[in-house]
């Protein structure tokens, strides 16, 4: 909790950009960080590192973070590699398995599979397990930069701040933005898209027309969450099988409104 508290102040004082700062206490983002962790694995130790069927890439540690083969190039944000500059940047020594490959090594979930079990995994699944905190804050300091980028590619900008900080500034309301930048991302990357449409917190706030903060603003974000999803499913190629994530996806997103 201490090394927690650190990182945190340190994030704080970092970002000026802001309009205003973001209201949270550790404990509270601690818990968000529990949440997501449920999410992604549910609460499976093993499922730290984990290899879903139809992907084409390992997802890894509490926030399920994608991790990429050398002989593939996706559409979808890299968040891994970034994971593991972080740690470097704490001074946090790291296992073999991510020490010694700059790329994930298994090219397919076939040998995934095979490779289950092993000491290099299972070293380095002790090692996500025992640092939720520090991937905790990386994701915060993901949420922290988000709203720059969001508003550099929005024609929407009052309104779009104005949903954020609604959000924001709502009891609970950390953790749909943490959650969710996580999950499905800013919605801001150009490949990031099923026929020209993203499903990111972008097209959420964009979306979203409510004044107050509280109860109805979290109840609108989900709303506008499922909207987001069910079309990104609707414009996904078939192939890809989409529409078996969405009772899991909506899920996630009615934890919103109960937190």
């Amino acid at each position: 909790m201490k090394k927690l508290k650190l990182l945190l102040l340190l994030l704080i004082v970092s970002f000026t950009a802001y309009t205003k700062e973001i209201s949270f206490s550790p404990e509270e983002l601690t818990q968000a960080g529990e949440k997501i962790f449920y999410n992604e694995t549910g609460g499976r130790r093993d499922a730290l590192i984990h290899w879903n069927i139809g992907e084409e890439f390992a997802s890894l540690g509490i926030g399920h973070f994608i991790w990429y083969p050398a002989d593939f190039d996706g559409p979808f944000d890299e968040s891994f590699p970034s994971l593991l500059t972080y740690y470097r940047e704490q001074d946090i020594s790291l296992p073999e398995l991510f020490e010694d490959n700059e790329v994930c090594p298994w090219n397919s979930i076939e040998e995934f599979e095979a490779a289950k079990g092993n000491k290099e995994i299972e070293e380095a699944i002790d090692f996500l397990e025992g640092t939720k905190d520090i991937q905790t804050a990386f994701i915060y300091e993901r949420l922290q930069r988000a709203l720059d980028g969001i508003l550099d590619a929005t024609d929407k900008k009052d309104h779009v701040r104005k949903q954020f900080y609604r959000v924001a500034d709502s009891s609970g309301g950390l953790y749909p933005l943490i959650d969710y930048v996580n999950f499905k991302g800013e919605g801001i990357k150009t490949t990031e898209r099923y026929k020209g449409q993203g499903w990111g917190l972008l097209q959420i706030l964009e979306n979203m027309t409510g004044d107050e903060p509280g109860p109805e603003a979290l109840k609108e974000f989900a709303r506008q969450a499922k909207f987001v999803l069910a079309r990104r499913v609707e414009n996904s190629p078939v192939e890809r099988g989409e529409k078996r994530w969405i009772p899991g996806w909506n899920k996630r997103i009615e934890s919103y409104t109960n937190y």
